[in-house]
């Protein structure tokens, strides 16, 4: 059975490529597929060396083609089953040209328009035989009212952190993010400013950078915030580390959210969240984590404040919950090898009601 997985890519290692790497590096162990990877790079943008470094360590040949590329419809001719990340015309309607299976996972929430890229990737999504939305969320902006019997929300994961802190030893709060707008961190320094907190037991770190680097260093200036630590872009070992050695994971978004890694990245670590209640946020950090409203920082500053308040027996509680619910929470990898079994050539399991459909 020969599979490809094809993804658009800004060229650079993000959520869904880890998501890739992480899928192809289980299914490179099951020896019933034959797989490629595509990555299809969009726009002007460049393959940078980090998404090439952490594609090289997968068994199988790696492609980084653009749009319009020929190789690309030669990947799709060659594949039995095709599974696209998002729903890009230009893979999705070659490979039910070419009477392939074609499955979906869809990232990104649905900005309804009658724009003709909307309309197209709207039809995309109906041709697939499956779809898996990374959220719930998510797939209640592409299917508002009635839910298809062969899409289910299956959220996304890459490769865990692998580090652990003893809870007695946390400290701090920690955000993990881009530094662009409506990512919250300006809502966060200033509610943390506000929370009044002891810097030397309750530091906030800040992991990242970009364009609102200036504005973030303003605030932490006029508002005379100490504790805050800027490490800057960190590899995934210090990372991993951060995560783990953090008592608090804040990711206080106003974007709506598709899913939001980092709380389940923390989660797996039992590190427990404050999030906002934006997009996929509140079902990434499951029902352990603190909820506030997306934009209030009053809510944010109270919630710091609560968090460093609460007591042993309640935080250990809910970071052993957090753990534990993450399990029924994401599916095994073996949910994508039991459905492309389903859908290789000669297989009409497919067509019938299985395990892994969503209920009618």
């Amino acid at each position: 059975m020969k599979l490809l997985i094809i993804s658009p890519s800004q060229g650079v290692y993000g959520g869904i490529e880890a998501f890739v790497i992480a899928l192809a590096s289980a299914v490179g162990a099951w020896p019933e597929i034959k797989l490629q990877v595509c990555f299809k790079l969009v726009g002007q943008f460049e393959l940078k060396d980090d998404l090439k470094s952490a594609a090289a360590v997968l068994p199988c040949p790696v492609n980084y083609l653009r749009s319009g590329d020929a190789g690309l419809i030669k990947l799709i001719r060659w594949a039995d089953i095709v599974h696209g990340q998002n729903t890009s015309p230009d893979f999705v309607f070659p490979a039910r040209l070419f009477g392939k299976k074609l499955v979906l996972t869809i990232h990104n929430w649905r900005n309804r328009t009658w724009e003709i890229r909307s309309l197209l990737w709207g039809l995309g999504a109906r041709l697939a035989h499956r779809r898996w939305y990374n959220s719930r969320f998510v797939w209640d902006t592409w299917e508002p009212k009635k839910k298809l019997p062969t899409s289910d929300c299956v959220p996304t994961v890459c490769r865990f952190p692998k580090a652990w802190c003893p809870p007695a030893e946390r400290k701090g709060f920690l955000f993990v993010g881009r530094w662009i707008e409506n990512k919250g961190i300006d809502d966060l320094v200033i509610a943390y400013s506000r929370s009044q907190l002891d810097p030397a037991q309750w530091p906030l770190t800040l992991i990242g950078d970009g364009p609102l680097r200036p504005k973030i260093l303003s605030l932490i200036t006029s508002y005379g915030v100490r504790g805050v630590e800027l490490p800057g872009f960190i590899d995934d070992r210090q990372k991993a580390n951060r995560l783990a050695s953090a008592r608090w994971l804040v990711a206080p978004a106003r974007t709506r959210e598709d899913l939001g890694l980092t709380p389940i990245e923390a989660r797996s670590v039992g590190v427990p969240a404050i999030v906002t209640r934006d997009g996929g946020l509140p079902e990434s950090a499951g029902d352990a984590a603190l909820i506030v409203e997306p934009g209030n920082i009053d809510e944010l500053t109270a919630a710091l404040r609560r968090a460093a308040a609460m007591s042993e027996t309640e935080y250990g509680e809910r970071a052993e919950r957090g753990r534990a619910t993450l399990k029924t929470f994401l599916r095994p990898m073996e949910f994508y090898r039991q459905a492309y079994a389903a859908l290789k050539p000669g297989n009409e399991l497919w067509s019938k009601k299985t395990s892994f459909e969503s209920p009618s």
